[in-house]
């Protein structure tokens, strides 16, 4: 089959998941600066993940906030910037291309193919989005703090495809598994293909409602494999 239009995740199908090791020594320095137990800053943080990519939270700040009055914790200004910095430089370390990206993309281009994202996210990869070097091959880009909707929502395809002027299942879409978003994929009519990572540490990686280990459909080890499925 000819597709018209290739969707990609962004976490662990674009760029490399982020260090969960060094994710945690961040949140015990943030912790620290706020004066909040590490430990329920921490569990605070992974707890509130939907808010995050549901755009309750509109600033990392306002993240930061709400965790601090729920431990009765009462930072200061230049505290919660100063946490928020710590975040923020550890999301701009962590911004690491998956090899081939800029160039994959680029070629899809130059084969007329239509190339979107949809990307679980808060507000601060919005905010960080323009750092990766291959954004501007990327004819959309639909974040779930933006549209108020998540992976594996139908919703949320629906919305990317519409974006792009596209039918889904003229749609290849690429993800790592997280979220079911292959499956949520599958549901709404696009033609999904899991990619993995064979130089991945699980053991240091967060993932959510993972569904690799069972994807029994086509999969990928490279992005540059997916020129293979466009003609």
């Amino acid at each position: 089959m000819k597709y018209k239009t290739v969707i990609f995740d962004l976490f662990g199908t674009l760029i490399e998941k982020f260090p969960l090791g060094e994710g945690n020594r961040v949140l015990g320095e943030m912790a620290s600066v706020l004066s909040v137990p590490p430990g329920d800053f921490t569990r605070m943080w992974f707890d509130t993940f939907d808010e995050r990519g549901l755009g309750v939270f509109r600033s990392v700040e306002d993240n930061i906030l709400y965790i601090c009055r729920k431990f009765g914790a009462r930072p200061g200004d230049s505290e919660v910037k100063l946490a928020a910095k710590l975040d923020l430089e550890y999301y701009l370390r962590s911004l690491r291309p998956r090899p081939g990206a800029a160039e994959v993309l680029g070629n899809l281009k130059s084969r007329g193919c239509r190339t979107g994202l949809i990307s679980n996210c808060g507000a601060l990869m919005v905010k960080v989005w323009d750092n990766l070097p291959f954004a501007p091959f990327l004819d959309v880009a639909v974040f779930s703090c933006d549209v108020g909707v998540q992976k594996p929502a139908p919703r949320i395809y629906q919305i990317a495809a519409q974006k792009l002027e596209a039918e889904p299942q003229d749609c290849l879409y690429i993800g790592d598994g997280d979220c079911l978003e292959l499956t949520g994929a599958s549901q709404v009519g696009m033609h999904p293909v899991l990619i993995r990572n064979p130089d991945e540490d699980s053991a240091d990686v967060h993932r959510v409602d993972f569904e690799g280990e069972q994807w029994d459909g086509p999969v990928i080890t490279s992005l540059t494999d997916i020129l293979a499925l466009i003609p």
